[in-house]
Formats: structure tokens, C-alpha cells, sequence
């Protein structure tokens, strides 16, 4: 197997992974506080996004398998 390239993984302390932690807190938040509806998925919605672009570019930025856009 061919050693990756690391250098363009993002660190823990990068912004992409705070921003996705803070919009998680927000959610959980938001449903600790009893926000429902609309709302509440909006936020749930925002915080599985920011989740799952950093997933993206993490696998991207290893090789791996190139989500199709459609």
C-alpha cells in the first residue's frame, strides 16, 4: 500500500472541525431547551452538514472513494 500524502488532513484543531462541533452544541442546545420543528431540524440539518463535509474532505484528502455530485 502507497504511503498517503498527510499533509492535507485537516489537524483536530482546524476551523472546519470546531465550526461542525459548535453547530452540534447549538443543536443539542437547541433540544435541551425544548426547540421543535422547523427549527430544531434546521439546526439538526446544519450540524450533520458541517459532520459530513469534513468527513468528505478528510476521505478526499486520503483518496479514498469520490462522492458523485449530482
Amino acid at each position: 500500500m502507497a504511503e498517503k500524502d498527510l499533509s492535507s488532513v485537516l489537524p483536530p484543531d482546524h476551523p472546519m472541525y470546531s465550526d461542525a462541533v459548535e453547530a452540534m452544541k447549538r443543536y443539542h442546545q437547541a433540544q435541551a431547551s425544548g426547540v421543535s420543528g422547523a427549527e430544531l431540524e434546521r439546526l439538526r440539518l446544519l450540524a450533520e452538514h458541517s459532520f459530513q463535509a469534513v468527513t468528505d474532505y478528510q476521505l478526499h484528502a486520503l483518496g479514498g472513494p469520490k462522492k458523485p455530485s449530482h
